[in-house]
């Protein structure tokens, strides 16, 4: 059964329609619906579109936030709810149940028939097709961790269900991987942790299949600075009498170009925080922010100056608590995505190995690398139970910082070691993009220094 079967009837394709659009944003959406159109082909303007595509995105802009859709006030007529925490089985059963696996199949052909074909162009072009978000809505990915109560698709926390799709998509590209759960992020949070008027006013817009499409959105935690850690934010929220004022950059902004609603990470009194913005706030200002990996998920820099919100854009509590978590089912997020990217590798570096002959014979009858390819698989395993421990943990609301800690841990050390194995045992192949090994050491090296963008 091809994917396009398993695709939610109704869905909506193409990204959001906004009904301004400053011009640098305007042109960056241009140069890329004309690099995906097939007409160029049959001009012969391919190379051409190409180039306008990655020019426009490399060498960066800075220009104000575009200005998105009106986040309705009044909100869906429903009570606000929180996804309730799954009971215990009693016992270490990390089996994914009936319901996961259904899922879990629907995402696996996504990844195969939709992610992996678009990777190598999406990476070139520092942005996602257009096709490429359009399924995963289709799909409902955006509202996987929104209570169905609200809305979503799961009845319980799902933890563990976002901790299989975000590595099932990795095994497709992380960057694509990254753009699609990118909104999702956005409105899992909203679910955890948003109060009832939050939930009335953002939610909508994420599960509305009647709407203009789901907007673009942003959990922007990360900083550039040097060794940044998520509990010492530079960004700032000063308190005054109509709410709070931001001051601050952010870095590693999914899609920041085109985002309507951010989740930005600041000290509040000494305490990190998190508040939602809206694109369009006086004093918001985006730039392209083009990395080394992950590329196809379009990052940027959020540039706050004087930003003014409401009391009412605090997002969770002011001691801490919630934010804490969030940084912790973030890091489990990209953890999932070291997973799913390692056994990308591991899967392409096995049929290479068999398939390519030296002295008369597979090169993986030397022992060496067959030893080297064992010990990919060994890492690659003891990375997916560490995961699904801490996730399978976050699901039941028990505290998982510990495994979470771990699992981080291994996935940094290793998810590097085995992307840079899959590059040494392609030799020179290795080293050029005609085979994708050199884009996943690039994209697994992005574990150990991202943070926020992503959540289980």
């Amino acid at each position: 059964m091809s994917f396009i079967s398993n695709l939610r009837p109704g869905g909506r394709h193409g990204l959001s329609s906004r009904e301004t659009r400053d011009p640098i944003g305007l042109a960056v959406a241009a140069v890329n619906r004309l690099a995906q159109s097939e007409l160029i082909d049959r001009v012969g303007l391919r190379k051409q579109a190409e180039h306008a595509v990655y020019s426009t995105t490399r060498n960066g802009f800075r220009v104000a936030t575009a200005a998105g859709r009106t986040f309705a006030r009044a909100g869906r007529r429903t009570a606000g709810a929180r996804p309730a925490t799954a009971a215990s089985r009693g016992v270490f059963d990390l089996t994914p149940t009936d319901d996961e696996a259904m899922l879990l199949d629907v995402v696996r052909e996504l990844a195969t028939e939709v992610l992996r074909p678009a990777a190598s162009a999406a990476d070139e072009a520092c942005a996602p097709p257009a096709e490429v978000l359009a399924a995963a809505q289709d799909v409902g990915l955006p509202v996987l961790g929104v209570p169905e109560e609200l809305g979503g698709i799961m009845e319980e926390r799902s933890a563990t269900a976002g901790a299989l799709v975000a590595e099932a998509l990795a095994q497709g590209d992380m960057g694509l991987a990254v753009a699609t759960l990118a909104p999702g992020a956005v409105a899992t949070a909203i679910g955890l942790w948003g109060t009832e008027a939050q939930q009335q006013t953002y939610l909508p817009a994420f599960t509305d299949s009647s709407g203009p499409g789901v907007p673009a959105a942003a959990l922007t935690l990360a900083e550039p600075t040097v060794l940044f850690d998520p509990f010492e934010l530079a960004t700032t929220a000063l308190r005054d009498d109509d709410g709070f004022v931001l001051d601050g950059v952010k870095s590693a902004v999914v899609r920041g170009a085109e985002a309507e609603l951010f989740v930005v990470a600041a000290m509040l009194d000494g305490i990190p925080a998190l508040f939602l913005v809206e694109s369009g706030t006086d004093g918001l200002e985006v730039e392209a922010d083009p990395s080394m990996g992950v590329r196809a998920a379009a990052l940027s820099r959020l540039h706050l100056t004087g930003v003014r919100v409401g009391e009412d854009a605090l997002l969770g509590d002011t001691d801490g608590i919630a934010y804490a978590e969030c940084v912790r089912l973030s890091r489990l997020a990209w953890c999932a995505l070291a997973v799913g990217t390692g056994q990308a590798v591991l899967d392409y570096v096995k049929g290479y190995v068999n398939g390519r002959e030296a002295f008369g014979e597979p090169i993986s009858h030397r022992q060496s690398v067959a030893f080297m390819v064992a010990d990919m698989a060994i890492e690659v395993q003891a990375m997916r139970l560490l995961t699904w421990k801490a996730a399978s943990r976050a699901t039941r609301g028990q505290d998982f910082a510990r495994e979470v800690g771990l699992a981080r841990q291994l996935c940094t050390e290793k998810g590097m070691r085995i992307g840079l194995d899959g590059v040494q045992l392609l030799g020179g192949h290795g080293f050029v993009k005609e085979h994708p090994v050199e884009r996943w050491y690039r994209d697994l090296r992005a574990v150990g220094v991202m943070e926020g963008a992503v959540l289980v």
